[in-house]
């Protein structure tokens, strides 16, 4: 039975595993800590324990160098050294981006690289330009720019003051290619440049990008596509949800996680005799209100999960909607909240009043972004996260 009392609803705990280093079994690792919590009766069926993507990618040893990456960009466009390849909006991230366009700009030492960007932000929100430039040079929305047109006082990212159009091309002809810049919401404007090859580079839109571009005669992959497979390092996600290392490695995101997963959800269910579900979880699906920087720059929140997450729905009453509409009809407090306990469990049709402004989401997004949000980017030093009371209402 949990320690925790029964007025305590959702509660989220980091959970501190020490140092994880490549070939460190983390299944095991959590199995350990996931012990002493079930000591401190703080387990019990129906938790959910989230173990970020990092941790895992680094125990896998999954790193790729800039060099690994030239080479697949050139076998999977067939392209030489001398070639011309773009690249279609990029996101503007040191973190998650600067050593990728390493990568992609060392496959074409003695060609050129053109790099169109999307304005006024990238994807996930990180602003290009100010809101509303193109109006003072008497453009639509979306409509070709040029740096020239920009001018030498360029804008800066609002929160890290980087001035992204300089570092892009800075990494580009530190690798011997010449570098080209556009600014065009148009992903078909590229297509003009009759280039060798083209790198999708935005996140999630990168499927409904592509095909376009593929309609139209492009050769061009995504960033999903390289170092995807083979070799010693790779995931399925490509370099998608990669983040910088040290040095010019690149860590990419874990591969596998579904089976990982269950692995920890067997081990736990042998050795602790609990029914617990399982996600390897990256960014958060949030938006941060004061910038309007969309911080999901993984592919999506969560990497990998148990069956039993699958597919499942965050969704149920409307408590305000119940206590506001029983007030109203005359009843006193301890008959409305006997009848909200009553009707807890009941599965409701997603259009009914009862369920009115509580808008389905994927138990996934969501447990993925809360384990997140206590594990923080600055690493708390805590890589699992147990997760109670989500999934069973008490």
């Amino acid at each position: 039975m949990s320690r925790l009392p029964d007025y305590i609803g959702v509660s989220a705990f980091g959970l501190k595993m020490g140092v994880i280093v490549p070939g460190s079994d983390v299944v095991s690792m959590v199995g350990e800590v996931l012990q002493k919590c079930d000591q401190d009766g703080l387990l019990d069926d129906g938790d959910t324990v989230c173990v970020t993507e990092s941790v895992v990618a680094r125990a896998q040893n999954n790193y790729v160098t800039i060099e690994d990456i030239a080479a697949d960009v050139r076998n999977k466009l067939q392209i030489g050294p001398a070639g011309r390849i773009g690249i279609l909006f990029p996101i503007l991230s040191r973190n998650r981006f600067s050593l990728i366009l390493k990568g992609l700009a060392a496959a074409v030492p003695q060609g050129e690289v053109v790099i169109q960007f999307s304005y006024p932000t990238d994807e996930v929100g990180n602003q290009l330009l100010p809101f509303d430039f193109h109006e003072t040079l008497g453009k639509c929305e979306g409509e070709l720019i040029l740096l020239e047109d920009i001018g030498e006082e360029r804008f800066l990212h609002p929160i890290t003051q980087v001035d992204y159009i300089a570092l892009y091309e800075e990494i580009v002809n530190e690798q011997g290619a010449a570098c080209q810049m556009i600014l065009c919401n148009d992903p078909l404007h590229l297509a003009s440049y009759e280039l060798d090859g083209v790198i999708v580079a935005n996140i999630h839109q990168r499927i409904r990008v592509q095909a376009k571009l593929v309609k139209n005669g492009v050769n061009c992959i995504t960033l999903q596509d390289i170092c995807s497979g083979g070799g010693k390092s790779w995931s399925e996600w490509g370099v998608l949800g990669s983040n910088l290392s040290s040095g010019d490695k690149l860590k990419l995101a874990p591969r596998d996680c579904d089976l990982l997963a269950d692995q920890i959800q067997s081990l736990v269910a042998k050795d602790l005799n609990k029914k617990v579900e399982v996600i390897i979880y990256g960014d958060g699906a949030y938006c941060d209100p004061s910038t309007g920087i969309y911080e999901l720059a993984d592919p999506q929140p969560a990497f990998g999960m148990t069956a039993g997450l699958r597919g499942k729905y965050r969704e149920g009453l409307k408590y305000k909607y119940v206590v506001d509409k029983m007030l109203d009809e005359g009843y006193d407090i301890d008959t409305i909240a006997q009848h909200i306990h009553a009707r807890k469990d009941e599965q409701f049709d997603r259009s009914s009043i009862e369920t009115e402004g509580t808008t389905p989401r994927k138990s996934e997004d969501l447990l993925s972004s809360l384990a997140d949000l206590v594990s923080g980017s600055a690493d708390a030093g805590t890589p699992c996260i147990l997760i109670k009371g989500f999934l069973q209402k008490k």
